[in-house]
């Protein structure tokens, strides 16, 4: 094992940031919000893949990122990294995710006290397994920091983690402050973490400051979320798409005259647009106005014999808990179980959705249905390697559950959507000038018989019930089997349709029989634009699945137009 590079950490002021997954497609842009109002935010925290190189592939604004980072400090936050679970980080991952931080001078690395992943696959949406907080959940998470930390010549910084099942008798805040105890490790508050506890537990959200090493905070995150109702009990559940609680700006107020050693507070505002993260950052700066401050000079804890993993917090339990293989009843917590099955089954819906959006209402479109799934064979063989996805294992199980119970109408809506993404295997020529062409993010496709009614009707069950479910307070999902009929009775001709790619995902889409005929041909070749039909042209330059060719010879893709007539 190696010892930190010295006995002492120097941490700079870091001041006020906000977080970021570095890619372009991504609101807030950081950089962008801070070109438009300077001095908004001090620095950047990110997330990204261990490996420094991976994490340049992968993450679009890497780049940015890199070239600014003298002028725009970054911290770097690698929800990639196990702070909990069955087995201790290899030792390369580990070298990697040290080397990454030194390049992009991050004085610390701070990661929620979770499992994150198996083998390198994170649980769908990043949505870690909380540790019990006990004897035994105490002891491997120490035994995990120690660990990373033994290979780091940065401090690593525990974050608490979100809480929905009360596990274990500790409350929240003791357990961090005993991990800090046996670790010696500077630590992250998180508010809307903490609130999801005293939630959980019924408790004030102040409850067990009085006592807490609040003198070893470095960083304090602030994020939105939902707080929701299950039975007797309220739960917060941690969505940083959503708006910040006001609870937790002014339980921010109250704590930063009380963190001595607080270096940084880090606004988690993804999916925010810019005028409304602009709100929230801007309200910030009045609590952490700009300026440098003294180092904070941090003794370096002995990490030259980190303790083994017992196992003895039983992480595969929790797992098959949380995704309901046993049932919540035979959990200490059943009610905060069941919770925690919600919000993890809702994560792997939305995610499916975006790849299996008929498949998954017509054969997992139930909370029941879904559980299935990921109680089977297929979604527990995600977290044994291999290297599959989660839209890739379910369409495994589809299809076995189609071969134990037959369904022509779901047998023929897996094939449409398998059909999807192969009709970008074959480019697209781009037009040149006076020609039409396809649409880069479209493509042609056809069918043996027409599923029209299906990929409408999927859509409108689910406007409707979804309207439903706000006016009543429940979803009604014996809705679902109007789509099941419609499923059974397919088109009896050959369909004609287009598909256009997402990000991630397919989406099918109907069209004219004219413009199927157009969109065939301009798989093959650009045509010239007098040879289109005037409606056919505007259909589809207004749904965006053409465009033309500009005289300059650059191509471009025009902006909706009005059909004529």
């Amino acid at each position: 094992m190696t010892q930190a590079v010295s006995d002492a950490w120097t941490l700079p002021w870091r001041g006020l940031g906000l977080s970021s997954n570095l890619s372009t497609s991504d609101v807030p842009q950081p950089y962008r919000l801070l070109d438009a109002t300077p001095g908004l935010f001090d620095f950047v925290e990110y997330s990204a893949p261990l490996d420094l190189e991976e994490a340049r592939a992968q993450a679009s604004l890497f780049p940015e990122m890199w070239r600014r980072r003298a002028d725009v400090p970054v911290l770097f936050h690698p929800v990639h990294l196990n702070l909990w679970g069955p087995e201790l980080e290899p030792v390369a991952t580990l070298k990697a995710l040290d080397a990454h931080a030194r390049a992009v001078g991050s004085p610390w690395v701070g990661n929620d006290v979770g499992w994150w992943h198996v083998q390198g696959q994170p649980f769908p949406g990043y949505l870690y397994i909380t540790p019990p907080f006990n004897e035994a959940g105490l002891a491997d998470c120490a035994a995990h920091a120690l660990h990373v930390q033994s290979h780091l010549s940065m401090p690593l910084v525990l974050e608490n983690p979100a809480v929905l099942a009360r596990r274990g008798e500790l409350h929240a805040l003791d357990f961090l402050a005993k991990l800090h105890q046996r670790t010696g490790l500077p630590l992250l508050l998180d508010l809307g973490h903490l609130f999801s506890h005293q939630l959980s537990a019924g408790l004030p959200i102040e409850a067990g400051l009085d006592g807490f090493p609040l003198e070893h905070v470095v960083e304090i995150h602030l994020a939105g979320g939902v707080v929701t109702r299950r039975g007797s009990r309220r739960f917060y559940v941690d969505d940083h798409t959503q708006p910040v609680r006001e609870e937790l700006f002014n339980l921010l107020e109250s704590l930063l005259p009380r963190c001595p050693s607080l270096r940084a507070v880090t606004f988690e505002g993804d999916g925010h647009p810019p005028e409304v993260a602009q709100l929230s950052l801007r309200r910030l700066r009045t609590l952490i106005p700009q300026g440098p401050r003294e180092p904070l000079i941090l003794r370096a804890p002995d990490v030259s014999a980190p303790p083994p993993l017992s196992g003895d917090s039983r992480p595969w339990e929790l797992f098959d808990a949380g995704h309901g293989v046993s049932a919540p009843d035979a959990s200490e917590d059943p009610e905060g179980t069941a919770a925690d099955q919600d919000f993890r089954l809702a994560v792997v819906a939305e995610t499916l959705d975006k790849d299996w959006p008929l498949t998954r209402l017509l054969l997992a479109g139930t909370r029941e249905a879904l559980l299935d799934f990921t109680r089977s064979r297929e979604y527990r063989n995600l977290f044994g390697g291999g290297g599959r996805s989660l839209p890739q294992v379910f369409s495994a199980w589809a299809m076995r559950r189609l071969r134990e119970q037959p369904d022509e109408g779901a047998s023929a809506a897996l094939s449409l959507e398998m059909l999807a993404p192969t009709t970008f295997l074959k480019a697209a020529p781009p037009p040149g000038p006076g020609q039409v062409g396809l649409a880069e993010d479209v493509r042609p496709g056809s069918f043996p018989v027409d599923l029209s009614e299906l990929v409408f009707a999927a859509r409108a069950v689910r406007r409707h019930l979804t309207a439903r479910a706000w006016a009543c307070g429940a979803l009604e999902l014996s809705g679902l089997d109007a789509l099941a009929q419609v499923a059974r009775r397919p088109g009896g001709t050959p369909w004609s349709f287009a598909v256009r790619r997402k990000a991630p995902g397919f989406e099918v889409s109907g069209v004219s029989r004219g413009l199927a005929v157009l969109l065939r041909e301009l798989g093959s070749r650009p045509v010239p634009v007098e040879s289109v039909p005037p409606e056919v042209l505007a259909e589809g330059l207004n749904h965006r699945m053409i465009r033309l060719g500009d005289a300059s010879g650059l191509d471009r893709t025009l902006a909706p137009v009005r059909p004529v007539g």
